[in-house]
């Protein structure tokens, strides 16, 4: 299907591809969540049993949930990779019925073992459907639709965590019947889960010859050396895993956080959660229009940076709240220092949505097809880890004595120390969000033609040199990273320098200056060609000094007389006379805002050429009718 065939993210909710898929996981994590929740208050207020205190049943409860994460993820990745993901879908909500049919049973003659067993099966349904919940969106949605597909669904699964853990809550509230509604809710949204899951269109096998390796230990071992071939791809499942962790201490602090420092009742509480629970769903779907429908890992520093920021700043929020009786949810709201409290939550949970849903999707879209979803069942791995070490700090943190704002200020600190380090380890995130900043706070950048960049294999882009910020606006342009072919005298440049340099960007002297240096150039471009990847050329050989364009030289030739691969013209357009780019009166970077802000610059991407139809001069006049058009 045409990726421009609808006109943003909502409008997959109308197509077989997505809906019935969305609805199904929908379901799915509304379901665990009523009836965890109800679980967890049946045995803190209502029922009481010598061997589980109320004090510890939650945490047990957790516990249970998440041990299958730990224990079957590495099969439940084999498994997908092996079969089709629909027939997946739809064993694993044949299962869920089974287990919700067995959980009415132990809500409605109140038998705690079987609940608790319930809970654990309930996580190995969840760890079976995770790999496929990812796997399955690159399978059926194009480059332009994955961050808006995943937004939609972290913003679903939020949503339905909210509403399960809402009615579970209201239902087992029911005097004398509230546990047998419970049990008729469960079995009803499963039986309606599989019902929306016969819909979900066909997904073939990736990996129909894998041989599954039962042995969870081992197997897991394998995924993450899996995982950790691609570097990149690595570290986003470490970046996600901490956002787990993150999130993970807020949410487990919620409910001491309202009663001992918000001096609030369980409403209270409760409205944290919701205030949570729509900052993420909101970030969530603000990925799609800030990135302009591209996966932009761009957005992840700019998710840090909040995340970072509104955490410390509900440190300082949470200091000094007068001390009062138990307030109502009337009486919590009537205090204006509680909003910003509210404020902080709701902006904290909302860039961590922008931090998330991108990394998903380059996952997503850098992972092998044959593996994805090994890799899916590493970072559901990896994320139960995570939690698991949320959960073990806070606890040490509050028996050494520190508050709960405390925790939060220590949590926002630490967060901006691992977002730094995976921001040098992975530089692409870090390019990638300067590139964001140039195309909307310094210029109105237009992108034309860019579905002619190929998403796979390898490529020669050639572009004119127009400014000293000429690589940067193609970043920001491609989905892919981009090897630069650069004079070497542009890493001389302070700042400009140490970014391109950070980029890996490829300097090249004239023959006639650096015979060495010229040499190395076209040999390290040669090495990206044969790992399948992008590399731009700037045929001119020089920021032009008139806005026209140069001559051709043949460096393009040189590569394609080794490595045979498409060549696709760029032209940017609107650059002359900018700050960062020459003028005939004078030199660049010497005059600030000398079109003022957001002037409107574009690049156009042209059909791709074949090697055998490329030559300088053509190469010219095809970027002269792009920058014509």
């Amino acid at each position: 299907m045409d990726p421009h065939a609808h006109p943003n993210q909502f409008a997959l909710l109308g197509q077989r591809r997505f809906a019935p898929f969305f609805w199904t996981q929908f379901l799915g994590a509304g379901n665990d969540n009523l009836f965890k929740f109800a679980f967890t208050v049946l045995v803190t207020y209502k029922v009481q049993v010598s061997w589980l205190s109320p004090q510890l049943a939650g945490l047990v409860i957790g516990a249970l949930f998440i041990l299958p994460f730990l224990l079957f993820s590495a099969t439940s990745g084999q498994l997908t990779d092996k079969y089709d993901k629909t027939r997946v879908i739809q064993l694993v909500k044949s299962l869920e019925i089974a287990i919700m049919l067995l959980a009415a049973w132990g809500f409605w003659v109140t038998n705690v073992p079987v609940l608790l067993a319930c809970v654990f099966l309930m996580g190995l349904h969840s760890t079976l459907f995770g790999p496929v919940k990812f796997a399955y969106l690159p399978q059926h949605l194009g480059e332009r639709e994955l961050t808006g597909g995943n937004g939609m669904v972290e913003m679903g699964t939020f949503v339905a965590i909210l509403l399960g853990q809402v009615a579970g809550g209201l239902l087992v509230g029911i005097p004398e019947v509230g546990r047998h509604y419970v049990a008729i809710g469960c079995i009803a949204i499963a039986l309606l889960g599989r019902l929306t899951a016969q819909y979900v269109p066909p997904s073939p096998s990736t990996d129909p010859g894998l041989k599954i390796n039962w042995n969870p230990v081992t197997e897991t071992w394998r995924n993450l050396k899996l995982a950790n071939q691609n570097v990149a791809v690595f570290r986003s499942l470490l970046g996600i895993s901490w956002m787990w962790f993150f999130g993970a201490v807020f949410l487990s602090l919620f409910p001491a956080f309202a009663k001992e420092v918000l001096h609030g009742d369980e409403q209270v509480a409760s409205l944290l959660l919701v205030v949570f629970s729509i900052g993420i769903g909101t970030g969530s779907l603000l990925c799609e229009v800030v990135s302009r429908r591209h996966v932009e890992i761009g957005l992840v520093p700019l998710g840090a940076i909040g995340m970072s920021i509104f955490a410390i700043d509900l440190f300082f929020a949470s200091r000094g709240l007068p001390d009062s009786a138990q307030l109502s949810l009337a009486g919590f709201v009537a205090v204006g220092a509680h909003w910003r409290v509210m404020a902080d939550l709701a902006l904290l949970s909302l860039f961590a949505g922008l931090y998330s849903v991108p990394m998903y999707a380059m996952i997503q879209l850098r992972s092998q097809p044959s593996h994805r979803a090994r890799i899916i069942a590493a970072n559901n791995i990896l994320n139960a880890l995570f939690m698991i070490v949320s959960a073990v700090l806070v606890g040490a943190l509050l028996k050494a004595g520190l508050t709960i704002p405390q925790v939060f200020l220590i949590v926002g600190v630490l967060n901006a120390i691992v977002a730094f380090y995976i921001f040098l380890v992975v530089p692409e995130y870090l390019l990638r969000f300067i590139a964001l900043i140039a195309t909307r706070c310094i210029y109105r950048f237009k992108v034309r033609g860019d579905e002619h960049i190929p998403l796979k294999g390898a490529a020669i882009l050639v572009c004119n040199h127009v400014s000293f910020v000429d690589a940067v606006l193609l970043m920001a342009a491609s989905p892919r990273p981009i090897a630069f072919i650069m004079d070497h005298r542009i890493f001389k440049l302070p700042v400009l320098g140490w970014m391109f340099k950070l980029a890996k960007a490829i300097p090249i002297a004239s023959q006639r200056d650096d015979p060495k240096v010229y040499e190395q150039a076209f040999e390290r471009a040669r090495a990206v060609l044969a790992d399948g990847e992008l590399v731009c050329i700037f045929p001119e050989g020089a920021i032009t000094k008139d806005g026209q364009l140069g001559e051709f030289k043949g460096g393009v030739m040189k590569l394609l007389e080794t490595h045979p691969v498409p060549v696709i013209p760029l032209a940017l357009q609107n650059l002359w006379g900018s700050f960062f780019s020459r003028v005939e009166q004078g030199g660049a970077m010497v005059k600030p805002f000398r079109r003022g802000m957001f002037s409107r610059v574009g690049m156009v991407a042209g059909v791709p050429l074949a090697p055998g139809e490329v030559t300088p001069d053509g190469l010219r006049t095809r970027v002269g009718e792009l920058l014509a058009s």
